[in-house]
């Protein structure tokens, strides 16, 4: 599974461990990543994502899933989320 986030494509980033002395040793930031569920209005159901403590903020910022999608650029969703929208434009497009 790989360390990135479904809504904002957030990853890993490289940085220094730099001592007391200066030294400097390469390191990694990780997102942080958790996995939740969070419910579609429009689908009436919940969705699972695994997505950062920053997206979620944004999430519910944004008034739930359904909002956060209808704004999301494609190129930074994964292809999970992708169908999750897809999903969501058909159902609001029947109703």
């Amino acid at each position: 599974m790989s360390r990135r986030c479904e809504l904002t494509g957030k990853g890993p980033m490289v940085g220094n461990n730099v001592s007391h002395a200066n030294n400097k040793t390469k390191r990694r930031f990780l997102p942080n990543l958790n996995d939740v569920s969070l419910m579609s209005e429009t689908l009436g159901r919940p969705v699972k994502l695994r997505i950062s403590a920053a997206a979620l903020r944004t999430v519910d910022h944004r008034g739930g899933i359904d909002a956060f999608l209808a704004k999301a650029k494609d190129a930074e969703l994964s292809a999970n989320a992708l169908k999750i929208k897809k999903e969501i434009a058909k159902a609001q497009a029947a109703a």
